[in-house]
């Protein structure tokens, strides 16, 4: 198989484009750079001359000098624990709120600008009113910048134009329409007449609540339910702690009595006090007398008789019965005993009759007081349910009063509110009214130096596209780049 036979060619090496090259193509296209220049820099220059831009500017205060009351069904807090500083956040909403396509509608509405001559192809396309409104629309708010200042509560809002009277027109409708939806936005309508309704329900509701707890008071025969309670309560309190204390006087007494009657039954109703003995001196005389006498008859009987004789001894015998009976009467004298009532059995008697006596009291006073306690509880269980009641009652005519004063301070603030509102005063400003601009945006110098920069940059653009789309060969490096080969010899274009 025969083999085949190619050429491999070596890359050729293309330099880099100096600042010679750069300017060899400026210098070639030299034509075309010098018209384009100056036809851009014309244009910028008389388009900055014959058309320029009046901005129109205004400056909104955002503060703190009204504090509308929040809308809540309960007392609204004291402005004085409320932070007066202006938020991010709120600064923020007030420049969407400068920005809002109804305020701008409004202006656009206001300012006359949808009845301006509005260009021929629009005419041709036919749109209606809303479309030429809402185009119009969208260009105003190309042409509104609204930014806030840094570190302040301002915010600067500019609007430009080619005519300087329509710019602060627009602006000052702008500011209008802004503070007019401003008070919509922030204060709802209608505030007052709500809260003069509700306030006339709730004075109803509170002489209804009232005409109740006077109603009951008077048919129940109470003044304050749950004071009379808790001194009944005390009373009942203090009755059944009486009762108690009757109660344990009255086992007291009874035990008393018991021991009484029992001590009484070992105690001696009378107790001897004195004790004599002594002798009785006239049977005693009697007896010695007939026993002189027997003693005397025996001594003469003695004389007479003899001792052996019958009278002597019946003699002898008498004298002996009468020493027997004068021994006997020594040995037993009289006795004479003297007894006096016992005072332990005395005392004892006594406060057994006294024990009785109190007994029989405090059994009438338990009685009495058992019937105390009973009526003090059912006057306290009635009370009870008359306290709970009135307490009901009490409640609900706290709880319309409330609501009757939350309503009459919620419809001051209103009032309050309301005439704010007519006399303007809000929580933004217009600090710096637009005027006229009397000098247009940007001077001629500027579009001098615009169009310098602006006609130096596209005319040298053309400048090398121009260069790069045409066919010709110019310099050895660009057919070596072209056709990959090298170049032995150039010659040089003769200059005519």
């Amino acid at each position: 198989m025969a083999e085949e036979i190619s050429i491999i060619r070596r890359p050729v090496w293309v330099p880099a484009p100096t600042m010679r090259d750069l300017l060899a193509v400026l210098f070639r296209q030299r034509g075309l750079v010098l018209i384009s220049f100056a036809g851009i820099f014309l244009a910028v220059v008389l388009y900055g001359l014959f058309a320029p831009s009046y901005e129109a500017q205004m400056k909104v205060l955002v503060r703190r000098g009204r504090v509308d009351p929040v809308v809540t069904p309960t007392p609204t807090q004291s402005p004085e624990f409320q932070r007066h500083e202006v938020t991010e956040e709120e600064l923020n909403s007030e420049v969407e709120l400068l920005r809002d396509e109804q305020i701008l509608r409004t202006v656009v509405q206001g300012s006359g600008l949808v009845s301006e001559d509005e260009p021929w192809f629009w005419k041709l396309v036919g749109e209606n009113d809303e479309e030429r409104l809402a185009r119009v629309v969208r260009r105003v708010s190309r042409r509104l910048e609204v930014e806030p200042v840094r570190k302040t509560t301002l915010i600067d809002v500019k609007y430009s134009s080619s005519d300087p009277a329509q710019s602060a027109k627009v602006l000052e409708s702008l500011a209008g329409a802004y503070l007019e939806r401003h008070l919509q936005v922030r204060r709802p309508s209608g505030e007052f007449n709500f809260f003069e309704q509700q306030m006339l329900q709730s004075r109803k509701g509170l002489e209804e609540a009232e005409f109740r707890l006077m109603d009951f008071t008077q048919d129940q025969g109470v003044v304050s339910a749950a004071l009379e309670r808790d001194l009944t309560l005390q009373k009942l309190t203090e009755a059944d702690a009486n009762d108690r204390q009757t109660r344990v006087s009255i086992a007291e007494t009874a035990e008393r009595i018991r021991k009484l009657s029992a001590q009484l039954q070992s105690l001696p109703e009378r107790t001897t006090t004195v004790i004599r003995n002594s002798d009785n001196p006239q049977l005693l005389e009697k007896m010695k007398s007939k026993l002189l006498d027997l003693e005397l008859k025996r001594t003469e009987l003695l004389t007479k008789f003899e001792p052996s004789y019958r009278l002597v001894q019946e003699v002898d015998q008498q004298i002996a019965e009468t020493k027997a009976a004068l021994a006997v009467e020594d040995q037993a004298p009289v006795r004479e005993l003297t007894t006096e009532q016992d005072p332990n059995h005395e005392w004892a008697k006594a406060q057994l009759v006294k024990a009785e006596v109190e007994l029989s009291a405090l059994e009438a006073h338990e009685q009495a007081t058992s019937i105390e306690v009973a009526g003090y509880r059912a006057i306290a269980h009635r009370l009870g349910d008359h306290a709970i009641k009135q307490e009901e009652l009490l409640r609900d005519f706290k709880a319309a009063e409330e609501k009757y004063l939350l309503y009459v301070n919620k419809r001051e603030e209103a009032r309050i509110g309301d005439a704010l509102d007519q006399g303007g005063i809000l929580n933004v400003t217009i600090a710096e009214r637009p005027r006229v601009p009397a000098l247009p945006a940007r001077s001629g110098l500027f579009f001098g130096l615009l169009g310098f920069v602006l006609a130096g940059t596209m005319s040298t653009s053309l400048a090398f596209a121009a260069d790069y789309l045409d066919p010709a060969l110019r310099t050895p490096d660009e057919v070596t780049a072209c056709l990959g080969s090298p170049v032995l010899a150039s010659l040089p274009r003769k200059n005519a």
